[in-house]
């Protein structure tokens, strides 16, 4: 591995003690700009392919982090970079073969009408690009987005993030906005349980068509409609089967672009597809990439059709952007997709994610607090209810989890949705069948450990130890596991 002896030389050297670490975050980053783990936040020094470890060496293993897609610190992808960044790095103005290299290896992942890259910093950076492109071609202003979206940071996209807007303190919804349901077929406006043996890809995209009918009686028609193939932030959401087909038909017919946000689950992540609207077979109009795309180096992409990258040469307004398009971040991003190709991580998510989503499932029959398991390769969303009949979110008990999973049993977890009752897990792509198991083990006993609380509704301390019954079953599975907690200080038996 490359910087080796210099990244743990780096580690030993630190010089702030956490509680200083913390006393100057608090004097000088803005408290906006808010932590995992709040009460006790990780002080995250080092990582390796699917773990991080902290300053005093502890070691945990990483299910949130799908930034780090190949894995953290990938050795070829940090030689890469810092090969490019010991020769050259300068603006896209100047001709360099990692750029187009870059971008012939992107589209060549894409259906063939997407063929033209703008190459940005960021989601944000890429969809506030894909709003412009798409208004620019259309010469309309009105978009259409999802509830629960989220689409990124800067204005032109808090714009369309209800996610954001819809917060305490978040700014108003423009008029030029328009909020369709989001396809949450479990918790979302129409439930399957009220709509037995109906088409919920019909019902959800109903309100779409309906907007978009009235937009063009209005004289306006539609700019683009923008979603993001799965939505994270909303709670792990797999559309219906066709929905995205049927709302593209309807956008088109307003004349507005469909836009795709792979910024979350893009290159392989759903493991059955390269991208995540390729699972609804559906050709959108302008895709965004970013996060996974530099596995943690700042780089993203627009890719659109020639005739609409054509349309935006004509205003005859240049697009320069002085980092988007660099060799370091070019260089980086194709390592990060030779990678995938080389150690088969697409195939990997596949089939690690399918036996993940399966163990979680069974699950199921055991507590009754998992309401949904849900999930496509290495995206898996856990929802956890009071009471499967009602379905009403147990929010409670979801942060519980996340806590208790770090502290005893030292795997990173999180929860999000719109009821914060989503447990996520969205790994780096070098994810394990022996890191599924570990994280099911541990899953296991908190789930055993809440079940046993929740007549009283009142939750131990997320650290407690939990009580041990040595029945052979349990005796035998964790004998069969027994590498996992070796490095443990506690082994934590499942209940």
């Amino acid at each position: 591995m490359p910087f080796q002896r210099e990244q743990l030389e780096s580690v030993v050297n630190e010089k702030l003690c956490k509680t200083e670490t913390i006393k100057l975050r608090n004097k000088y980053i803005g408290q906006a700009c808010q932590l995992f783990y709040r009460s006790d936040p990780l002080k995250i020094v080092r990582g390796q392919g699917q773990y991080m470890y902290d300053e005093q060496g502890t070691r945990y293993l990483d299910c949130i982090n799908n930034v780090a897609h190949v894995g953290h610190c990938h050795p070829k992808v940090v030689t890469a970079g810092s090969l490019q960044m010991a020769t050259i790095s300068t603006n896209n103005r100047f001709l360099h073969d990692e750029l187009v290299q870059c971008a012939k290896t992107l589209t060549s992942k894409l259906p063939t009408p997407l063929s033209v890259c703008f190459f940005v910093n960021s989601g944000s950076e890429a969809n506030d690009l894909a709003l412009r492109l798409a208004r620019n071609y259309t010469k309309r202003q009105d978009v259409i987005t999802l509830d629960h979206a989220y689409h990124g940071h800067l204005t032109s996209v808090m714009e369309i993030s209800p996610y954001k807007f819809n917060q305490p303190g978040g700014d108003p919804k423009p008029d030029y906005v328009h909020v369709a349901p989001c396809p949450d077929v479990y918790g979302g406006l129409y439930k399957d349980k009220d709509y037995q043996c109906s088409d919920m890809a019909e019902i959800y995209s109903t309100p779409i068509r309906d907007l978009c009918e009235r937009l063009k009686l209005q004289s306006k028609g539609v700019a683009a409609f923008i979603a993001e193939s799965l939505q994270s932030c909303g709670g792990q959401i797999i559309p219906p089967t066709g929905y995205f087909k049927k709302v593209f038909e309807a956008v088109r017919s307003a004349g507005g672009l469909c836009i795709m946000d792979e910024v979350q689950v893009g290159f392989g992540r759903v493991g059955s597809h390269y991208w995540g609207f390729q699972l609804q077979d559906v050709v959108p109009d302008i895709v965004t990439v970013a996060k996974p795309m530099g596995n943690g180096h700042p780089v993203g992409a627009v890719v659109t059709t020639t005739e609409i990258a054509n349309a935006f040469y004509n205003t005859g307004v240049s697009y320069f952007n002085t980092y988007g398009g660099n060799p370091v971040s070019c260089a980086i991003a194709n390592a990060v997709m030779r990678v995938i190709d080389e150690e088969c991580l697409q195939e990997n998510a596949r089939l690690v994610g399918d036996y993940l989503l399966k163990q979680c499932r069974d699950l199921k029959y055991e507590f009754d607090v998992l309401g949904d398991v849900r999930g496509v390769g290495l995206f898996i969303g856990i929802e956890l209810v009071k009471q499967r009949d009602s379905r009403d979110p147990a929010t409670k008990y979801a942060h519980w989890i996340v806590n208790r999973m770090k502290e005893m049993h030292k795997i990173l977890v999180s929860s999000d949705g719109p009821n914060d009752n989503v447990i996520k897990l969205k790994p780096p792509m070098c994810f394990s069948q022996e890191n599924a198991d570990e994280f099911i083990l541990a899953f296991r006993e908190c789930l055993s450990l809440l079940s046993k609380q929740r007549e009283g509704d009142t939750l131990p301390s997320s650290n407690a130890a939990a009580i041990t019954t040595t029945t052979s079953s349990s005796m035998e599975l964790l004998s069969n596991k027994k590498q996992i907690f070796e490095r443990r200080d506690h082994l934590i038996k499942s209940v």
